[in-house]
């Protein structure tokens, strides 16, 4: 029996010596300027375990596994290296390579200035500019953590809107929901990037209708002489057996990129010292080319930056010129403070300058909203924006980096600019907005376009708009069109969720008031009431150059279809709301739980070429575990 216990101590002390925990510690530098790389992305091959580097492009990685091991080490701009470890002795010194990208020095040419001469020499390759606390970085290297993102280095002063969640409503009093569309879907992207680092995001960053609006749904294309077909569909609600859902889907025309009007582009670049991070003026760049690679013959653009002040790097290039257009996006550089307003000005003087009728007239802006100079407030920019969207020019934000970013006020320039939000947090992001959606993303089929429900009270007791909250309109603006709203892009899908109570159903949601002293509610019932349908769907849009709205109505019956019974499209969209009112904490989430979105969604996956889906619950998963860890740790 003793030799047994030593042979099970031996065996012990062997796996413990193999796969112990241990500590390595590191650097990531450029292989010929020596500088730190702040941000680079550390991973053990085969494995989830990883980092990025600190400020002085350090790294510190806790695993239990034998070594050796292999170090996957990648950063915007330059080849990935594989590193061999043998053991944890020694900090490991990485060098990359940027794999000779040459850049030229550039020099920004103010519109109110003379031209300066530029100077000759040897160009040099870009990194990261070296200042002093720059971006806010703390100036004492906090303690390494294995699981530390580069935001945790930075003073954050990240802006959200609170958002206050729509409430149910009582039909009899409220029997209109009117709301303009959203096709945004920058909330998603942006939540990726705080569960990809291990951390939950701000309940107020959490949009659930761009979330829903991020993927794809397969909704039959638009025959008639609209732009558009409206999909409806209903069945149980997942996480309230007592309520049902109406799921509203509108799809866009499809239009191939070839077939597209020509486009005036104007990229206008944030270049002011807040865009030196890793993730926000490289992967600009490396975004923008590939756009760049999308351009047609018949397609021009100009390039416009700020900083300090605006000024043009590149006039109107026909597309065809595709290398003209990339060496002007490779040579920016950032620094100064950030004059956002006026390089809105003149963008928009660009454009308006090489304005093409009936074709796409877009700026397309790129920031990390973080304005300090000049017209600022989100006030003034916002009058700004709507003052040139009468111009026939719209406006496409694309939101980049962390720990300053500000969310609201990107929200607002692309809501005032009859335009669309995208946050790129990474290069399959913007893969996704630039090249894949080119269509919906930069070219308009119809405008200011708005929803209206009409409940039957002889149905339906209350019902709630899930999302949209920053999007509610009054019921009189439906018919006002003066009234902005959102725009739809070609082959773009749009996705709205109600919850609804159904007629002869008490909730613990309906709010409760007194009774009117000066007059009685009548009930009115009419024809439509007693018809067995559930609600009317109606909705108005314009033509992109059009002043007057065209009105859609599609009445809906409820024909008490089961959930298991439902699309793909009804089921992955309630799967996504589930997800997103557990990350808010929604007061309405009754029986939700993240065991209950990761099953709708993986019943309902469907086809997935790109692996958007799939990657969603795999967030799922991640965030159920983070969930349970802070439940634990309580």
């Amino acid at each position: 029996m003793k030799k047994q216990w030593f042979i099970l101590s031996l065996l012990l002390l062997a796996a413990t010596i193999g796969f112990s925990q241990t500590t390595i510690n590191g650097t990531v530098t450029d292989v010929d300027t020596g500088e730190e790389l702040i941000g680079a992305n550390v991973l053990v091959k085969g494995t989830a375990i990883g980092t990025t580097t600190d400020f002085d492009g350090s790294f510190s990685l806790q695993i239990q596994t034998s070594f050796p091991l292999t170090l996957v080490v990648s950063y915007v701009g330059y080849e990935t290296k594989e590193v061999e470890v043998k053991s944890a002795r020694k900090p490991i010194k990485i060098k990359l390579d940027s794999g000779g990208a040459m850049l030229e020095e550039c020099v920004v040419i103010s519109a109110t200035t003379s031209k300066r001469k530029r100077r000759r020499g040897k160009s040099k390759k870009y990194r990261v500019p070296r200042q002093k606390n720059p971006n806010n970085y703390q100036q004492q290297r906090p303690t390494p953590s294995p699981h530390r993102s580069i935001a945790d280095t930075m003073s954050n002063t990240e802006d959200y809107d609170p958002i206050k969640e729509n409430p149910f409503f009582a039909v009899k009093n409220e029997p209109l929901s009117t709301f303009s569309i959203d096709v945004d879907a920058a909330s998603y992207s942006n939540m990726r990037r705080f569960i990809n680092s291990n951390q939950m995001p701000p309940k107020d960053a959490i949009r659930i209708e761009e979330m829903v609006n991020y993927f794809e749904y397969s909704y039959p294309q638009p025959q008639g002489k609209h732009p558009f077909e409206v999909v409806t569909e209903i069945s149980d609600c997942p996480w309230n057996d007592q309520h049902r859902l109406a799921h509203i889907g509108l799809q866009g025309k499809k239009i191939n990129t070839e077939d597209l009007p020509a486009s005036n582009l104007v990229f206008l670049i944030d270049v002011s010292g807040s865009m030196s991070s890793y993730n926000k003026l490289p992967l600009l760049q490396e975004s923008y080319k590939l756009l760049a690679d999308n351009l047609r013959e018949k397609d021009k653009v100009a390039i416009v930056v700020y900083a300090g002040a605006a000024g043009v790097v590149l006039p109107s290039t026909n597309g065809i010129d595709k290398q003209k257009i990339k060496n002007a996006i490779d040579n920016l550089r950032a620094g100064g403070s950030t004059s956002g307003a006026a390089g809105i000005k003149l963008a928009y003087e660009i454009a308006q300058k090489n304005f093409v009728k009936d074709g796409n007239n877009r700026v397309i802006l790129a920031t990390d909203g973080d304005f300090n100079v000049g017209q600022s407030s989100d006030a003034s920019l916002v009058r700004l924006i709507e003052d040139k969207r009468k111009s026939g020019v719209f406006l496409t934000v694309m939101g980049f980096g962390m720990g300053n970013y500000k969310d609201n006020k990107m929200q607002k320039l692309a809501d005032s600019g009859n335009g669309n939000h995208a946050y790129i947090d990474n290069i399959s992001e913007a893969r996704k907005v630039l090249v894949k959606e080119f269509g919906g993303t930069l070219f308009t089929i119809a405008k200011d376009v708005k929803l209206q429900i009409e409940f039957n009270p002889e149905k339906v007791n209350g019902y709630r708009l899930i999302g949209y909250e920053n999007r509610v309109l009054e019921n009189e603006d439906f018919n006002d069109d003066k009234k902005d709203a959102g725009e739809l892009g070609a082959g773009h899908t749009v996705t709205a969720i109600y919850e609804i109570i159904p007629a002869g159903t008490d909730s613990e949601f309906l709010a409760k008031v007194d009774k009117l002293k000066y007059q009685k509610s009548k009930k009115v019932k009419t024809k439509a009431s007693k018809s067995g349908e559930l609600m009317t769907v109606k909705l108005r849009y314009k033509k992109p150059s059009g002043s007057k709205s065209q009105l859609i109505e599609k009445p809906i019956l409820d024909t008490n279809q089961e959930l298991e019974q439902t699309s793909d499209n009804f089921r992955w969209s309630a799967a996504v709301a589930t997800f997103g009112m557990l990350l808010r904490e929604s007061t309405f989430k009754k029986d939700a739980n993240y065991d209950l979105a990761i099953d709708l969604a993986k019943k309902s996956k469907g086809l997935d070429p790109n692996g958007y889906r799939a990657e969603c619950i795999e967030m799922m998963e991640q965030v159920r575990l983070m969930s349970s860890q802070q439940t634990g740790m309580k």
